[in-house]
C-alpha cells in the first residue's frame, strides 16, 4: 500500500499533533486529511509552516494543561449517579461502561469528556459506589466517585396479622393437668350440739368410737357403788 508524508495542521488523537511529519496511506491522506484541512503534504513551501505550527501547538498544549487541572479539582468533588435496573436477588443486568459514565457527565455536571479519557480496568457490574480512574491529560490524573443505583423496587415485608377480637395472648403459667395448689384453710370444727336427754350422753352414731369417760367420773361411779354395796 502506497504511504504519503504529511505534516499535520490540527492534533488528531491517535495519529500526531500539530507540526508532526506523519506517514499515512495515500488513500486515507486524499479523501480525509487534506480535504478536511487536517494535514498537508510534505513540500518545501510547507516546510516554513512548521515554526508557526509548533508554536500554536505550545499553546494549546498549555491551556489543555491549565483546564484539565482546574476540572481535577472540581470532577474530585462530584459523585455521578447511574441507575440499573437488578434482580430480586440485587444482582444487575449487564454493567456500567466508560461511555455511560461520559454520558452522565454530560448530562448531570454538563461536563464534556471523551470516554477513552475514563479508564476502566473492566466494567463495572455491582450496585454501589466505585471510584473511577480518569486520565484527563498526559501530566493530569484525576479520580471520579460513580454510584450505582438500583431501579428495581424493593418487596415491602409481609404484614403480620391482627389477633383476633376478644382473644388476649396471656402467658401460660401452668401446664395442663398441674394446676397450683392452692393453701389449704384450717376450718374450724363444727360446734357439737347436746340434745337434752336428763343426764344421758347421746350414743354416738355408728362407727364412731365412744369416749372414755374422765378419770373424775370413775371415780364417782366407783363410790356410788360402794355405797350401795
Amino acid at each position: 500500500m502506497a504511504k504519503t508524508d504529511l505534516i499535520l495542521i490540527q492534533n488528531i488523537v491517535g495519529l500526531g499533533g500539530e507540526s508532526d511529519h506523519v506517514k499515512v496511506a495515500a488513500g486515507y491522506a486524499r479523501n480525509y486529511l487534506i480535504p478536511q484541512g487536517l494535514a498537508v503534504p510534505l513540500t518545501g513551501a510547507n516546510k516554513k509552516r512548521i515554526e508557526s505550527l509548533k508554536k500554536r501547538r505550545g499553546e494549546r498544549e498549555a491551556h489543555e494543561f491549565s483546564s484539565m487541572t482546574e476540572l481535577a479539582k472540581s470532577i474530585s468533588n462530584l459523585i455521578a449517579v447511574i441507575a440499573v435496573k437488578t434482580g430480586e436477588d440485587g444482582k444487575m443486568f449487564g454493567s456500567v461502561t466508560s461511555g455511560m459514565i461520559a454520558d452522565q457527565l454530560k448530562t448531570q455536571f454538563d461536563i464534556a469528556l471523551e470516554k477513552r479519557k475514563i479508564h476502566l480496568e473492566h466494567p463495572l457490574k455491582t450496585v454501589g459506589e466505585h471510584v473511577v480512574e480518569l486520565r484527563l491529560h498526559a501530566d493530569v490524573a484525576a479520580t471520579l466517585k460513580v454510584r450505582i443505583e438500583s431501579t428495581t423496587p424493593i418487596a415491602a415485608p409481609a404484614a403480620v396479622p391482627a389477633p383476633a377480637e376478644g382473644r388476649e395472648d396471656r402467658p401460660r403459667t401452668e401446664s395442663r393437668g398441674h394446676r397450683r395448689a392452692e393453701p389449704a384453710h384450717a376450718e374450724e370444727p363444727a360446734p357439737v350440739e347436746v340434745a337434752e336427754t336428763g343426764g344421758k350422753k347421746p350414743r354416738p352414731s355408728k362407727g364412731e368410737k365412744p369416749e372414755k369417760p374422765e378419770k373424775s367420773e370413775r371415780h364417782e361411779k366407783g363410790e356410788g357403788r360402794g355405797k350401795r354395796e
